[in-house]
């Protein structure tokens, strides 16, 4: 028992940072989940619960700044909403092949955060709506299937593509784990999943760190550091996801 209290601690922490830079944060519930021994089958409906909540809050904010664009945003979206309820609706998945996905997915952030914090957009290109539906429909799926956003995966992408610079990824990730969060939930519901009464917690937990972060940004902290830290508790939990 003691043990989630300090998993309460974790959680505000990981949600703090992951709104502050317009993500829900799925990957770090998942990752913290996981190094608490979770099963599979709480992981995935809580960690895209609490995306829900972090996601919408940190939309909120970055759409008031005006760095919102709906031309990058709906094809993405066309593609990923469907495909993640379609990923949400697979509830049979092994444990171990779960676990493995998981683990290799987290490796994702891992290098985003220790090796490439900050990705610099000097001349951007026109989005293509073909790729765009690719890249949705792809991330949606494994958003459904494993439980998270696909925020995560979403924003290297445009930035590498050159399509978005650092606010408006962070504005356009957030609305697409939101929407995607929501679809793989639905999928996972007509399952017959259902939550714990420990959830009420995590979300109030969530909601508050979520707060914040959106709306600070973490200009208080030096980013770097965070950023690196985090990197490695995700680093942990994809090693004991991977070799466990």
């Amino acid at each position: 028992m003691d043990y989630i209290y300090l998993f309460y601690l974790l959680l505000f922490i990981v949600a703090f940072l992951y709104a502050s830079v317009g993500h829900g944060g799925a990957s770090g519930y998942l990752a913290l989940m996981a190094l608490f021994s979770f099963t599979a089958d709480v992981m995935k409906p809580t960690a895209l619960l609490l995306n829900l909540f972090v996601s919408g809050i940190s939309f909120y904010q970055f759409y008031r700044g005006k760095h919102f664009l709906w031309k990058i945003f709906v094809p993405l979206a066309i593609a990923s909403v469907p495909m993640a309820f379609l990923g949400g609706s697979i509830h049979n998945i092994d444990p171990s092949l779960y676990k493995k996905i998981l683990g290799i997915l987290l490796l994702v952030p891992v290098i985003r955060f220790l090796f490439f914090p900050n990705i610099t957009v000097t001349a951007f290109k026109p989005s293509n709506f073909c790729l765009s539906l690719l890249i949705g429909g792809t991330i949606g799926f494994l958003s459904g299937l494993i439980g998270f956003g696909g925020g995560i995966l979403l924003s290297p992408i445009l930035l590498l593509l050159k399509w978005t610079d650092q606010k408006q990824t962070a504005a356009i990730s957030a609305l697409f784990i939101f929407v995607n969060s929501l679809s793989g939930l639905a999928g996972q519901l007509t399952k017959g999943v259902s939550f714990s009464g420990q959830m009420y917690g995590f979300v109030g937990v969530a909601v508050v760190a979520g707060c914040l972060g959106a709306y600070y940004g973490a200009l208080k902290f030096n980013q770097a550091v965070l950023k690196n830290i985090l990197g490695c508790v995700l680093l942990l939990a994809a090693i004991k996801l991977l070799f466990t």
